[in-house]
């Protein structure tokens, strides 16, 4: 899937206002960072069922995209001291992450080099070493070699520590905003070189300063990238959550895609287009705060003003507080808008003052199912407080059984009574295929177009293992 002439692309967009006009019409002064337009065309080309359904194609991610992407493995604040560490786990493979100093973190291969036991099974903290629960072999915390029991009868062990060979294998890592990244390829270039435009916007919303108010996490039924799709483009939104219609412009959505980063900017407090009746100020902002039928309206709009305006003036009121001065600086959209974000392969941070981050991956390595986690990133007046533990939930509960979720656990669920049932419809499907929009679901063409791109290199470089080689 390669990216086409822009001017192919034709007139995609919606017939409604822009975002972009939208913007013209802000009380405060609009960054740069929301005025970059950045459209990429992949062409009309149907994608093959395969990917979602293929036990191959999954061999080819995790040799290709998994063992050489940088990926989202845990915030700063999960690991405050040294010696406290986290487990995170990509298909196959297990990695402990450990601060091992205080402005030093690495990541290790959770395996012990004795006789190959997890290192670590769950998140805490060791003092002073990474001790095998198996047999004791130990490590300091910066991987050298500590001791074994009885090492008189491991007669090369000594030599193989001085020479280094016994050092636990380490993987890449890298910060920003607070989140760790690893990367299990030695090779791999410096995150901020990988990820190149786009993720630059950030230092503008600083989410170092932010802490995990909450963290929720499911085994969804179909393959990560069906669940990652479903926060892809907001194209659905009208269908799946009919009562965001009322105020989200869904289809006014701008989507830019750069090369490792991507994001769609949806409007609120405007209607959707879509709908084939007016929808008055009032009813807008209602449907905006999730207000009951016997509730009276939170918010007055005076006549003539709009949903936009008073909704963006109500969110700076709400975010004072916290944040001071940078409430009454940043724009209407950054008050009120959403700016989903993606990092190739599967990490979604949201703009401004959104306090979603998402992160989706398969279920160890099965491909019919992923995991999906949402994180919501808030900011903190005074001492920051302490990460929330990851709230899990079972098979047979539903976001709504997250209460520190609000009222998004709705609308999670509402995508949730798509995720399996796409993935059944793809195992079943006569045709064998999807067809995605040129424009608005431009960016889930674009996550295909980065693993055709991965998955290639790989495959070029004859890395990929026989049985892994099989035409799909």
């Amino acid at each position: 899937m390669s990216i086409v002439d822009e001017s192919a692309r034709g007139s995609s967009r919606s017939p409604g206002i822009s975002y972009q006009e939208l913007l013209d019409t802000d009380t405060h002064a609009v960054p740069d960072e929301l005025r970059v337009e950045s459209p990429r065309h992949f062409g009309s080309a149907d994608i093959s069922a395969q990917r979602y359904t293929s036990r191959t194609w999954h061999e080819k991610e995790v040799q290709h995209v998994w063992s050489r992407a940088w990926q989202f493995a845990c915030r700063e604040e999960h690991i405050p001291d040294v010696g406290d560490y986290v487990v995170y786990d990509i298909v196959r493979h297990s990695f402990v992450i450990v601060r091992t100093a205080p402005d030093t973190i690495k990541a290790y291969w959770n395996s012990c080099l004795h006789r190959g036991r997890q290192l670590k099974d769950f998140d805490g903290h060791c003092e002073g070493e990474i001790r095998c629960p198996f047999h004791g072999f130990a490590w300091d915390l910066d991987g050298k070699f500590k001791r074994a029991p009885a090492d008189w009868d491991f007669p090369t062990l000594a030599t193989r520590a001085d020479a280094g060979d016994f050092q636990l294998p380490e993987a890449r890592v890298a910060t920003w905003q607070g989140f760790v990244f690893i990367n299990p390829d030695l090779d791999a270039p410096h995150f901020a070189d990988w990820v190149g435009e786009g993720l630059g916007h950030f230092d503008r919303w600083d989410l170092a300063s932010r802490y995990v108010e909450a963290h929720v996490a499911k085994v969804i039924e179909c393959n990560w990238k069906i669940s990652q799709e479903a926060f892809c483009e907001a194209y659905h939104a009208d269908t799946t959550h009919p009562v965001t219609a009322k105020y989200l412009g869904n289809p006014n959505s701008q989507v830019d895609v750069w090369d490792n980063c991507s994001r769609v900017i949806t409007p609120a407090g405007t209607a959707s287009p879509s709908l084939w009746y007016d929808v008055d100020p009032d009813e807008m902002m209602r449907a905006m705060m999730d207000t009951r039928v016997d509730e009276e309206t939170p918010f007055e709009i005076p006549d003539g003003d709009s949903c936009r305006r008073v909704a963006a003036s109500a969110a700076r009121d709400r975010w004072r507080p916290i944040v001071g001065d940078l409430a009454d600086l940043w724009s209407d959209s950054e008050m009120i808008d959403n700016f989903d974000y993606t990092i190739f392969p599967n990490f979604h941070p949201w703009g401004s003052f959104n306090r979603i981050v998402y992160r989706f991956r398969p279920n160890g390595d099965d491909h019919r199912t992923s995991i999906m986690e949402v994180f919501l990133l808030s900011p903190f007046a005074g001492d920051r407080p302490p990460p929330a533990p990851v709230h899990w939930l079972g098979p047979d509960e539903s976001f709504t059984d997250a209460p520190e979720l609000g009222m998004i656990g709705k609308i999670f669920n509402q995508d949730l009574a798509n995720m399996a049932k796409v993935q059944q419809g793809l195992e079943s499907s006569k045709k064998g295929a999807v067809t995605l929009s040129d424009y608005m679901e431009s960016k889930v063409r674009w996550l295909h177009h980065k693993l055709d791109a991965w998955i290639s290199l790989g495959e070029a470089s004859g890395s990929l293992d026989s049985e892994v080689a099989v035409e799909l």
